[in-house]
């Protein structure tokens, strides 16, 4: 049975994901290629988000298992489900950790509770920094020399190509502006990369390698990469995270609420 996973059934996705999770989940988003904007018919459904450990696993000998995977195939669409522990991803939030920060903005929600939304608006106001922009460039610059190396033996890929694009046209977005936005096929036309979604529609059209123009993509993409250390020169995002205490604050309550609930 072939399903278009470009169309996202959310309260079905919904039902999958809480169910698959022994834990109370707090946020459950799609991300992957559907959150990028540029989904193939044969896309699985990457399902992410952070759940919450009962406190008595945390005070045992034996530490807890802080992250829950799952994969598994609805009716012909593969499902892909990862989750972790409130206190592990708030963690990688403030390690600067770009793909939290887009899994936490994401718009495409499947499930959320007042404490997503809590923390959200925390990390808006004070736990982006400046030096996200060491992990958008340097995926981005990891993206474009897998792209280049296979550019340079046949077509290549679109899929690399289009992911160096996306993380630099992010991270230029989010250092410019503290805007999280992981979608290519928004962020192309504002910064003057229209032409990009004519590869969208090509990767959509399931046409995974082709070939193309090495040398103006090259340039493009060592542009991009001289566009993103600008915006991180001149960026009004904090140098380090501002409000951990206020992070701490809410996983403890989180904790002694929800954790406690759980074994009532």
């Amino acid at each position: 049975m072939t399903i278009d996973s470009r169309i996202l059934d959310l309260d079905r996705l919904r039902s999958l994901a809480t169910s698959a999770l022994a834990h109370p989940a707090l946020l459950v988003v799609v991300s992957g290629a559907h959150l990028y904007g540029f989904p193939s018919a044969d896309s699985d459904v990457d399902l992410r988000g952070a759940h919450l450990l009962p406190v008595p696993a945390l005070l045992g000998l034996d530490t807890p298992k802080q992250t829950v995977t799952r994969s598994w195939d609805d009716a012909g669409l593969e499902i892909d489900l990862v989750s972790h522990d409130l206190g592990k991803f708030i963690s990688l939030l403030l390690q600067q950790n770009g793909n939290y920060l887009e899994q936490l903005f994401s718009p495409l929600v499947v499930w959320q509770t007042p404490w997503a939304e809590e923390l959200r608006g925390l990390v808006w106001q004070g736990t982006i920094a400046r030096h996200v922009y060491h992990a958008y460039a340097g995926y981005a610059r990891g993206q474009w020399q897998m792209w280049q190396k296979e550019a340079e033996t046949g077509p290549a890929r679109l899929k690399p190509l289009l992911y160096a694009y996306r993380v630099s046209l992010t991270g230029v977005h989010l250092l410019s502006t503290g805007e999280v936005n992981a979608n290519l096929t928004e962020l192309a036309p504002v910064y003057g990369y229209s032409h990009l979604l004519e590869l969208v529609a090509a990767k959509q059209q399931e046409k995974a390698a082709i070939p193309l123009p090495i040398d103006e993509h090259n340039a493009a993409l060592a542009d991009l990469q001289e566009q993103l250390h600008e915006a991180y020169t001149t960026s009004h995002l904090p140098e380090t995270p501002t409000n951990r205490p206020a992070l701490n604050d809410l996983l403890v309550r989180a904790r002694l609420q929800l954790g406690m609930e759980r074994e009532s």
